[in-house]
């Protein structure tokens, strides 16, 4: 994984981001101590925003996110708090229709 960004004392720490073996961005925003820290945006293969929120100790924590297969194919669109799924979200099917809509 290639890095672009600050370093304190040779870990990442500020703001950056990350990008895969391919080149392509896999996360935009804030590091501490190595870890995914703060306000940031986590993107998939594909170039979609999956996470856009609250990350924690590298985990995702609190905000809005996305979840798709390997096919591109949308299952989970809504929110996250304390790193689960929670609150308002649709989940779909690998159809693509709308299984499930509420909290």
């Amino acid at each position: 994984m290639k890095f672009e960004g600050n370093y304190l004392k040779g870990k990442k720490t500020g703001k950056g981001k990350e990008y895969d073996k391919d080149g392509i961005l896999m996360y935009d925003g804030e590091f501490l101590n190595e870890k995914r820290y703060g306000e940031g945006k986590e993107y998939n293969i594909y170039g979609n925003i999956e996470f856009k929120g609250i990350f924690l100790n590298g985990k995702k924590w609190n905000g809005t996110g996305k979840e798709y297969t390997m096919d591109k194919i949308l299952r989970f669109d809504g929110e996250y708090l304390n790193g689960e799924k929670n609150e308002k979200g649709k989940e779909y099917n690998f159809n693509r229709n709308m299984i499930f809509e509420g909290e």
